[in-house]
């Protein structure tokens, strides 16, 4: 039986975190498989709960988090309601997030601790799960979800100027129409720790299984940083799907109770790759 369990655990600045873990109680220690949303996402986003319950069936733990400054709140978990920690957030703080994650997963008692953690980042979650690979060993295996080879693909550079100006950035959720702010010290994050922070430099440093997955007709990370990810870390293992944009079909709301095409097609790959020995 595919079951849930639900924590909220404390992130960077001391701010909470949700999480969820989806598995098959018959399996309770298989291994973990960790997810980081990508940029003006969440854990619950469209259809990432069926992805969840796609991979418990298949004999792997499944654990998604909110970041703490993604701007969604324990008590609404899924609208931006709280647009001040979104603008202090930082990468360095996701990866400060992405740490507690992973130290809660080994540790236990709320689970059975993992005995082999793997990583799934989409978009902006796949720079900062490139970059956690490289540095922390306990990482068996990562996949990366129509990932950014650099965290300046998440802007224009051009709008770069204005925001060290005036201190402060926005950005529109085309969904919600929400203008969300973004202070300079995320811009300055990057300029204080510019080798940490550069995903492909990164890249070049991840020596565990690793598997790119892009769409290419993706309108929001060309697939061009697939390539560039593959050719920092050619024992990277690259596919890309036919058609998918850059949520595989994903949508929020998520309406239909069933994976769309091309990210069922992302999970089959995924899940095929990390039961190989």
């Amino acid at each position: 039986m595919i079951k849930k369990q639900s924590f909220n655990i404390q992130g960077a600045k001391g701010r909470g975190m949700l999480m969820d873990l989806t598995f098959d109680d018959s399996m309770p220690k298989a291994p973990i498989v960790i997810f980081a949303h990508g940029f003006k996402g969440f854990k619950d986003w469209g259809a990432h709960n069926l992805v969840a319950n796609f991979f418990a069936e298949n004999g792997l733990r499944y654990l998604k988090f909110n970041f703490s400054h993604n701007g969604t709140t324990s008590d609404k978990p899924l609208e931006f309601s709280d647009l001040i920690a979104f603008s202090d957030n930082t990468f360095s703080i996701e990866l400060d997030d992405l740490k507690a994650v992973i130290d809660f997963a080994y540790q236990g008692p709320a689970m059975p601790a993992a005995t082999e953690i793997y990583l799934i980042g989409h978009s902006m979650g796949g720079g900062i799960s490139i970059i956690k690979t490289a540095e922390d060993k306990r990482i068996k295996k990562l996949v990366s979800m129509a990932s950014i080879a650099s965290f300046r693909n998440l802007w224009p550079k051009e709008m770069e100027a204005q925001w060290r100006l005036q201190g402060m950035a926005y950005f529109t959720n085309k969904r919600t129409n929400q203008q969300m702010p973004l202070k300079v010290t995320a811009l300055l994050d990057l300029d204080k720790n510019p080798t940490r922070l550069d995903i492909l430099t990164n890249a070049a440093k991840v020596e565990v299984p690793w598997l790119i997955v892009h769409g290419d007709a993706d309108p929001t990370v060309a697939v061009s940083a697939a390539h560039e990810l593959k050719a920092a870390q050619p024992n990277a293992e690259l596919s890309i799907i036919a058609g998918a944009d850059h949520t595989f079909g994903g949508s929020q709301p998520e309406l239909e109770n069933i994976l769309p095409p091309h990210l069922e097609e992302f999970c089959k790959q995924a899940v095929s790759f990390f039961k190989r020995a």
